[in-house]
């Protein structure tokens, strides 16, 4: 069961930055991306394949980000996601939103053993902050 407590730590983190955000507006990345923004979210959007979304910059990478978030949300392939998580524990990040399908074990192994708060095996963020937040 997911606590008030980490629905809290992830809605309210100074940033938030979404691992396969996408232009395409059917696709989850994009979907995410767009109701945490809408949300009045500082989130930043990360893609290697893309330049903007809807106007945004979307950065190709973590080191690439103006800032580290403090906190990471992936909507990509369960071996990006590892890697993802990888790096951002050895930079210091130590929140994790795996969405459903994103979620490595190892991944989650990982982060749990670094003391990070992870959320996988559902549910969807955007979810949780169209339940949690209103629209700024």
């Amino acid at each position: 069961m997911l606590s008030e407590e980490t629905i809290y730590a992830f809605l309210h983190a100074r940033s938030l930055a979404v691992f396969g955000v996408s232009r395409d507006p059917e696709k989850y990345g994009y979907k995410v991306y767009k109701t945490l923004r809408e949300k009045g979210l500082c989130v930043f959007a990360v893609n290697p394949r893309a330049q903007e979304v809807d106007g945004d910059p979307v950065y190709p990478s973590l080191q690439a980000l103006p800032e580290l978030p403090e906190a990471i949300v992936t909507v990509v392939p369960p071996e990006v996601t590892k890697a993802v998580v990888a790096e951002a524990l050895a930079a210091g990040v130590r929140k994790f939103w795996m969405q459903p399908g994103s979620e490595h074990p190892e991944a989650v192994e990982q982060a749990q053993q670094a003391g990070a708060t992870v959320v996988h095996g559902g549910p969807c963020i955007m979810v949780v902050a169209t339940t949690h937040l209103r629209s700024s």
